[in-house]
């Protein structure tokens, strides 16, 4: 098993297709429309659903909806609208340096900026919040990590400390 795709809202297809295929070269591969009522019976509504191809046949999805049974104030980040740093709820593509490379430059020359690069040790991250709120990583691996799942074990079940600024 691996991963199909995930899916997201977004409020502007537009903005979210130029960021997703224009700027981070990820193919638009499949689109779909239908009307249909709310799942809470409300008045007929839509859907559009579409798909990135991220690599692999692996896809990025976004819905944009109308009288589905959304709020009509709905977020579409998923972190800082629940009170949480945009880096918390994100989704991380594998890609090579020179891919890296390859967008920071389509992105730098279309005014936009990486949120923060940082070399992990295991693998180096280059980070994008894309138009809708949502932290999209560059995840080139390095020497990789080792899997270990006895020592993740450990590391997931340690007490955290009592103290905040320890």
């Amino acid at each position: 098993m691996g991963l199909h795709h995930v899916a997201y809202a977004t409020k502007d297809l537009e903005a979210t297709h130029r960021f997703y295929e224009e700027l981070m070269g990820f193919p638009l591969v499949h689109a779909e429309q239908d009307e249909r009522r709310s799942p809470d019976g409300g008045p007929t509504g839509w859907i559009k659903h579409v798909f990135y191809d991220i690599g692999d046949g692996e896809c990025i999805a976004f819905f944009q909806i109308a009288n589905m049974g959304e709020q009509p104030d709905f977020n579409t980040d998923l972190s800082a609208s629940v009170g949480l740093p945009v880096w918390v709820n994100h989704v991380a593509v594998r890609a090579t340096p020179e891919q890296q490379d390859t967008v920071r430059a389509r992105v730098t020359e279309a005014g936009v900026k990486p949120l923060m690069e940082i070399d992990h040790g295991w693998c180096h991250s280059l980070y994008f919040v894309d138009p809708n709120g949502i932290m999209v990583e560059l995840c080139a691996d390095t020497s990789g990590f080792e899997p270990d799942p006895d020592g993740a074990l450990a590391v997931m079940r340690a007490p955290v400390p009592t103290d905040a600024s320890a």
